[in-house]
């Protein structure tokens, strides 16, 4: 097969890795970027150009998106799809995962297990979204904010209404959530291709540090999930419509908590934790369902 992994940067590992399991299964593949890509669109002829070439004969593409191009990339995506090219990740699902209170929305409609999360707009109702989610300490988190970045930990009452306050001062749209004591600043990164887990570690935050983002200092270990954990991260997935995922989840005293579906995770991390060939996963599945599709 000739297949595409879009993507900015070239030298990134799971850019990297991706193009190496394609090209080790006997597949020629090549790296794109997104935003040197363009579309054309009239009836009947959606075109793809990239550095002014129309792109041909491509059987399948794996967009590797960054959240400060999601439009954009997503659009790219969507005209690879309406020239009925099969693409790993569809527009639709891109989007839908990358605003963080729609997915526990969707989530929530597949009674899947989640933090207590409120989204409020009126300064007036601080009082009682602080209330509904247990009290101080709390979660407060940019509904746009990727990596970690954008979540803030207000240990107390005054501290939370003080982040809130200035949040709806710079008219930002964020979420206030529960904070879950007992995961001791770790959560479980499970790792989705198709309908099963290739592959789960454990990510432990630093001293001090309530969130386990491995861009933020945090290590990670292998670990070996539960059915439940296992059973909800499948879920997960599916219920934002994605075949690769990485699901974060948050150990509790009543089962596994979804935080965030990551529709483009990081190879890195995972194949270190797990010393396993997840990009030749993503590669196997990807020949398993064009061929299921045919």
């Amino acid at each position: 097969m000739n297949i595409v992994v879009l993507s900015r940067n070239p030298h990134l590992y799971s850019t990297k890795r991706l193009l190496e399991a394609a090209e080790a299964r006997g597949h020629n593949a090549q790296i794109i970027s997104h935003t040197h890509c363009y579309v054309v669109i009239e009836k009947g002829a959606p075109t793809i150009f990239h550095n002014n070439k129309s792109l041909l004969d491509i059987d399948a593409v794996i967009p590797r998106v960054g959240a400060s191009v999601t439009y954009y990339g997503s659009a790219i995506i969507r005209q690879f799809e309406a020239q009925k090219i099969y693409t790993s990740l569809t527009a639709a699902a891109l989007v839908r995962s990358r605003d963080k209170l729609r997915t526990l929305q969707l989530l929530s409609m597949e009674n899947i297990a989640l933090p207590k999360t409120v989204f409020a707009r009126h300064p007036d109702d601080i009082d009682h979204v602080i209330k509904q989610v247990g009290g101080a300490p709390l979660i407060i988190k940019l509904i746009e904010g990727t990596q970690g970045l954008g979540v803030v930990l207000a240990e107390t009452k005054k501290a939370a209404k003080s982040v809130i306050e200035a949040f709806y001062g710079m008219n930002a749209n964020f979420l206030v959530q529960e904070f879950v004591k007992e995961a001791k600043g770790s959560d479980i990164r499970a790792f989705v291709v198709g309908d099963k887990v290739v592959g789960a570690m454990v990510r432990q935050g630093k001293e001090d540090e309530f969130r386990s983002n491995l861009h933020r200092g945090g290590t990670s270990k292998v670990i070996k999930l539960s059915d439940e954990e296992e059973e909800v991260a499948i879920k997960a997935a599916k219920a934002l419509g994605l075949n690769i995922a990485g699901v974060d989840m948050l150990p509790s005293e009543r089962g596994p908590l979804v935080i965030e579906v990551n529709s483009s995770p990081g190879l890195e991390g995972i194949e270190a934790a797990t010393g396993k060939d997840i990009a030749g996963e993503i590669i196997h599945f990807i020949e398993k369902d064009i061929k299921r599709k045919k």
